[in-house]
Formats: structure tokens, C-alpha cells, sequence
């Protein structure tokens, strides 16, 4: 499991902390059954308090993703549900687009042009995509230079 938290994010350490546990589950990098490290190991290895990993576990705990057993440890529940996973995933990125939307408001910048430059960055992603995809599929058809074909 790898979770990395900004200190320096308007973002709560505990949130950050259930977001990408989230993030990991949704996408299946935690699988279901897989145990997390102790709230004593997750703080330690993050440099937090160990209060602030025990919320965001026992908010997990809550929300149905992870479950804790007394003395065996702490789980990714085994069935996770769908629709919950769908909700993760939307409170996810709504809560990415907020942090965002909230920075640039706090900067300054009006509506418009937030969007215009989410809608120019998004354009631009997707150019490079389609770019990098299209070039890969032309590799897997152009002849290589190197390969010397041998009659049998």
C-alpha cells in the first residue's frame, strides 16, 4: 500500500488518508481481504499523529471499506459494493475538483477562465493520448529496420 500526503494541502491528513486508501480499492490495487499496515505502522511510516490514522481507519470502518478485527488486524472488506465503489470514486474526484476549483478561486481567477483552462488542459490530454496511441500503432506495423528476413 503507498499513500502519500501533502502537508501542505487545504486537504485534511486524515482525508488524504481515506482518499487514496479509496483510490486504491476502487481501482484494485488493495484487494479485497488484503490487510493494512497498524494505525501505529501507518503513522509512523507517514510522520502523523497516530490519532489522525486511527479517524481516517475508523472512518473507513464506517463507510464499509475496510473492516478491523480485534487482535488479527485491519482488512479491505471482502465484498465491497459496487455502488459503493461507484461513490467512492465520484466523492474522489469530486473532492480532487473541489481543491482545485477552491485554489484557483482563492487565487484569484475568475469561473470562466478555470474552466476554460480545465477544458484546454483536458483537450490537451487527450490530443497527447490519441498522439502516443497512434504512434504506438504504428510501430507495431512498420517494418523494423533491423529485422532481416531469411528465406527457409
Amino acid at each position: 500500500m503507498e499513500i502519500r500526503i501533502d502537508p501542505n494541502s487545504t486537504v485534511p491528513i486524515y482525508l488524504q488518508i481515506i482518499y487514496s486508501i479509496k483510490h486504491q480499492v476502487a481501482t484494485g490495487r488493495l484487494k479485497p481481504g488484503e490487510q493494512l499496515p497498524t494505525v501505529r505502522k501507518l503513522a509512523t511510516d507517514l510522520r502523523i499523529n497516530p490519532n489522525t490514522a486511527a479517524r481516517a481507519y475508523d472512518t473507513l470502518d464506517t463507510e464499509g471499506v475496510i473492516t478491523t478485527q480485534r487482535g488479527r488486524g485491519t482488512y479491505v472488506r471482502e465484498h465491497p459494493d459496487d455502488a459503493h465503489l461507484m461513490r467512492v470514486r465520484k466523492d474522489q474526484l469530486k473532492a480532487m475538483m473541489d481543491n482545485v476549483v477552491n485554489n484557483a478561486l482563492s487565487l484569484g481567477y475568475p469561473t470562466e477562465e478555470i474552466k476554460e483552462a480545465f477544458d484546454g488542459e483536458l483537450a490537451r490530454w487527450m490530443r497527447q493520448r490519441r498522439s502516443k496511441t497512434s504512434s504506438h500503432d504504428k510501430k507495431l506495423f512498420e517494418p523494423d529496420a533491423n529485422l532481416v528476413l531469411q528465406k527457409a
